[in-house]
């Protein structure tokens, strides 16, 4: 059995709850005046939240995608959505933004919750008002420190912040507060393998990561016309964790996986809100391409990667599938430029889902001189005591890859459902399985701790893909409350016990999930759902009608040795006994039994 605090980590709360580090630093500041209160102080709209369209439906969609991306588009115009070009190498470096999981801003005491009435968890620091300061939340240490842990990071024990300069409208101090000389944590990886279908049997690739800094987000801009873009700055401030990734990436489709992985990571050591489909993480990713066939000449160089192509960035990209299409599409540019005859120029782009295999020019890339990188001069050094990266370290909840570990040691899961119940609905549907499992064992006594195993299969099945499929039919997202954890382990317990049959089992589940609330109990006894078990003699009297009425198949059986026609006979018998009652492993018995008596 999984400790439940073991697991615990992959619940998402509703918001980010407040961490208290006082026994760990000293020097945690008491907070800051109460955020800004009354009048909005910026004309602004409320954002409408995204409409959610049902997992397993997003997944199967994204499957399709990938396999008619393995095939090409055959489209002359371009190199279609093979993941690599013949005579052309891809080089892919990706930044990560993702949002930390704090109750607190990172240099305001406005708490984070940006979902409610926009400009409402505004202070004065965040708005960049004359004579506001900024003053460090020390709780924001702690989710940053376990995801750059689990990355694999080395935690620097002095990190300082630095001003990077740019003007823009959700920028109001004309600068974005980041570590750019002096980061939180250096020289981490992330391992990408074949255990969840990322990369081919047997493949194993380590992308390095070059730092994670802490930075603060900029304001949320909403475009309400051509003319009028409306601020909301309930988002500015929020502590972000930046993770730059060496160029070592060079298959749109392992960027994609790769990104995923670090998302994974994160939520399992609880260092995120949300993730990529909600906003909470964002990625934006550096291209070049280069010949393969012939050196480049003066060829660049790239986080210690030398001979690199000139590279383009495209920004805020918001989802996996974006990510893999926007590298693919920048690629088949690039390499259309150069086999004309062109160069590409080092510049950001952007990328758009409604122009599917295309990106636009945004501006000129902007290099280190051009942000005139400068230490801030408010914000003193950070200095991180070892004992509080050992504890955080030694107090971390499992990963992934140890998750899917003991579900199938301990619980006897495959590769395929173990992973399934990792990344559903972030982690929550394994929580609901474990309760599944627990309600079953439970119920059974305590002997049956002894075939968890068997009951863990079992469970899964009927939580991924009994449930998963009228999901999927209905068109519905997964919750716990559609059909609650204690009903479906009563369901699996009369199933064990077989007192009603898997038939019976599947009509009870679709009831629950129809929104039928009796206790399972009521409902097998008012459906007459319950299972009587048949006499030796109604299997004998039943196997000798089918004999009889189908004198053809019992000849070819025991005349011409055509036994794969008692599969048929067998279905007969399932199809006339009474429903529910007839058990297929003792009906075929009786069935043989018969047949070798009739000579």
């Amino acid at each position: 059995m999984l400790p439940r605090w073991r697991l615990i980590a992959c619940r998402r709360a509703a918001s980010p709850r407040t961490t208290s580090i006082s026994r760990f630093s000293p020097c945690a500041k008491p907070p800051q005046s109460p955020a800004l209160a009354g009048p909005r102080h910026l004309h602004t709209t409320k954002c409408l939240a995204q409409e959610v369209a049902p997992l397993r439906k997003e997944l199967k969609e994204t499957i399709k995608a990938a396999r008619s991306a393995k095939r090409g588009s055959g489209d002359g115009a371009s190199h279609g959505d093979i993941d690599h070009v013949e005579g052309w190498e891809l080089t892919v470096g990706i930044e990560i933004h993702a949002q930390l999981n704090t109750a607190r801003k990172l240099f305001s005491d406005a708490f984070t919750d940006p979902t409610l009435e926009p400009n409402s968890r505004v202070a004065q620091f965040d708005l960049a008002l004359p004579g506001s300061q900024p003053v460090f939340q020390y709780a924001t240490l702690i989710p940053a420190i376990r995801g750059a842990v689990v990355l694999g990071c080395e935690i620097q024990s002095e990190s300082r912040f630095d001003r990077k300069h740019y003007f823009y409208h959700d920028q109001p101090s004309g600068y974005q507060i980041t570590q750019y000389y002096q980061p939180l944590a250096k020289d981490g990886y992330v391992i990408i393998n074949d255990a969840n279908d990322e990369l081919e049997n047997g493949q194993e690739l380590v992308v390095g990561i070059k730092q994670v800094q802490l930075e603060q987000d900029t304001a949320r801009t909403h475009d309400q016309d051509a003319q009028t873009s409306l601020v909301d700055f309930n988002r500015a401030g929020h502590p972000l964790i930046e993770i730059i990734s060496l160029p070592q990436i060079h298959s749109p489709r392992v960027a994609a996986a790769y990104v995923k992985k670090v998302q994974a990571l994160l939520f399992s050591v609880d260092a995120v809100t949300t993730g990529m489909e909600l906003g909470g993480l964002r990625a934006d990713v550096n291209v070049s391409v280069r010949r393969t066939d012939r050196p480049l000449e003066g060829g660049l160089s790239y986080g210690g990667v030398s001979g690199l192509g000139q590279r383009a960035e495209i920004k805020n990209l918001s989802s996996f599938k974006g990510v893999e299409d926007a590298i693919r599409a920048e690629r088949d540019r690039q390499i259309a430029v150069l086999e004309s005859g062109g160069v590409v120029e080092g510049e950001t782009r952007g990328w758009s889902v409604s122009r599917p295999g295309v990106t636009r020019r945004l501006r000129g890339k902007e290099g280190e001189i051009d942000y005139r990188y400068m230490p801030d001069p408010d914000i003193p050094p950070l200095y991180i005591a070892p004992d509080l990266v050992q504890h955080l370290t030694s107090t971390l909840p499992p990963i992934p890859e140890e998750l899917a570990l003991m579900l199938q040691n301990d619980y006897g899961l495959s590769v395929v459902d173990s992973w399934a119940l990792l990344t559903l609905d972030d982690g929550r549907r394994l929580i609901y399985f474990q309760e599944v499992v627990d309600e079953l064992v439970g119920q059974l006594g305590t002997s049956a701790k002894l075939r968890q195993r068997a009951l863990g299969r079992a469970a899964s099945n009927w939580v991924l893909h009994e449930l998963g499929a009228m999901l999927t039919q209905h068109e519905r997202t997964w919750t716990e409350d559609i059909v609650p954890a204690r009903q479906l382990g009563r369901i699996l317990y009369h199933l064990e016990r077989q007192q009603i049959t898997t038939p019976s089992a599947k009509l009870v589940l679709k009831l629950v999930f129809e929104g039928d609330r009796r206790p399972v109990d009521e409902i097998i006894k008012g459906e007459g759902l319950l299972y009587v078990a048949m006499s030796d003699e109604e299997y004998k009297s039943l196997a000798d009608q089918i004999i009889a009425d189908f004198p053809g198949h019992v000849k070819d059986i025991q005349e011409k040795g055509k036994h794969g026609k008692i599969k048929f006979l067998l279905g007969q018998m399932m199809r006339r006994g009474e429903k529910g009652r007839v058990q297929a492993t003792t009906a075929e018995e009786h069935l043989k039994r018969q047949l070798s008596g009739v000579e």
